[in-house]
């Protein structure tokens, strides 16, 4: 086994979910999904597959009619710049793609800069690689985060091979703006280096815009940039377990990008990807109707916790998570595992998520009855209660 491999830190979202095995009364938020099922007719493209009998390989690349629905819907987010297939892969699932960018550009010793907080993978992706991690924290400013670009910028020499973001971002809910996006990209051309956007949760953004999603590196860059933008089925079509993503990347080095994924896994899965391309045709039936009912619950949830006395936090604009702070609670895995015991409530430890926020804690608000973050928030009063006393 490599050193490097076991020297890897085991998931502490994970460790905290072993602390309510066989436990049915946890309310659980801690993992990053809805508990609500994929849409029937979704699911029914896929039984309709099967029962075809497709079971067999696919392309590398996908299913030529999802790549052509998934490149349309590229473009009409991200006009006027038209996205064609030769620049779209599909993977098994946004992190199967994720890695495979990590394998196509990372080469041991090579210079990385990670934005942190971030979802832990993005950080073990490029450390398997055999990269040298930089990371660039973003600054907590009255529960918000924000972006110190001068620290960015400073960080992206001529050395740097890749740059990995991920907005709207996982945890903090912090969101790239389009000036932030420009300064990004034009000195990453100077200088060089390859971007990573990881922007699953573009369609979950609860500003009003003109394409009805966040901010994308799409809506700036051009076709040749040293760009991969990473995509996933799983948030904003309720297809969590489906493992069903895809990239957007430069057509020059879409032949290598299949390659990886013949050695990785092949291909994505036939009658997935049936559920994949009806999920797209029928997107305005789904998305819309998610997002809406997320932000009902994100105000729900972050109306709730702003008025229990020292939490701190602000409202993301996108994503599907509350990042709160609770003044005089300082170690976030050792509360989270109290919180599990004593009242049976999970949310994620902030220093799953880098070091920087260890004193922060993650809450999942994508719930199908929202009575269950109302319940969630009251067990969190009463601990804090007992805590006081």
């Amino acid at each position: 086994m490599r050193q490097l491999i076991q020297n890897l830190e085991e998931s502490k979202i994970r460790e905290l979910a072993n602390e309510a095995m066989g436990r049915s009364d946890v309310l659980a938020f801690w993992f990053g999904e809805s508990d609500e099922v994929t849409p029937e007719f979704i699911r029914r493209a896929a039984i309709e597959s099967l029962e075809r009998g497709e079971t067999f390989y696919t392309h590398n690349l996908g299913l030529l009619e999802l790549r052509h629905a998934i490149a349309k819907e590229m473009s009409r987010r991200h006009g006027p710049l038209e996205i064609g297939i030769e620049r779209i892969a599909v993977t098994s699932g946004g992190v199967n793609a994720l890695m495979i960018a990590c394998q196509a550009l990372i080469s041991p010793g090579d210079e990385v800069v990670v934005l942190t907080p971030l979802w832990p993978n993005l950080c073990a992706q490029a450390l398997i690689m055999g990269a040298k991690l930089t990371s660039v924290p973003l600054a907590p400013t009255g529960g918000a985060w924000e972006l110190d670009m001068e620290s960015l910028l400073g960080a992206l020499k001529p050395s740097v091979r890749l740059l990995i973001l991920n907005s709207p971002n996982n945890p903090t809910g912090w969101t790239l703006t389009r000036d932030e996006q420009m300064k990004i990209l034009e000195h990453c051309r100077e200088m060089g280096i390859w971007v990573l956007a990881d922007e699953v949760y573009e369609n979950l953004y609860y500003e009003k815009t003109v394409n009805g999603c966040a901010p994308s590196f799409l809506d700036i860059s051009r076709a040749d940039d040293s760009l991969i933008v990473v995509h996933s089925f799983s948030k904003s079509f309720l297809m969590t377990g489906w493992r069903l993503g895809w990239m957007v990347a430069p057509a020059k080095i879409l032949s290598s990008i299949g390659k990886l994924i013949e050695f990785n896994t092949s291909c994505a899965s036939l009658f997935t990807q049936r559920a994949g391309l009806v999920a797209l045709e029928r997107a305005h039936e789904v998305t819309p109707r998610v997002v809406s009912h997320l932000k009902s619950c994100r105000d729900i949830l972050c109306n709730g916790l702003k008025a229990i006395e020292g939490v701190e936090l602000t409202t993301p604009r996108g994503g599907m998570y509350a990042f709160f702070k609770i003044n005089g609670h300082s170690n976030s895995l050792t509360v989270s595992k109290k919180l599990v015991q004593q009242v049976g409530l999970g949310v994620a430890p902030g220093e799953a998520f880098a070091k920087e926020s260890s004193e922060w804690f993650r809450w999942c608000f994508a719930s199908k009855e929202p009575s269950r973050l109302t319940l969630g928030i009251h067990r969190l009063q009463e601990w804090l209660h007992t805590q006081a006393k």
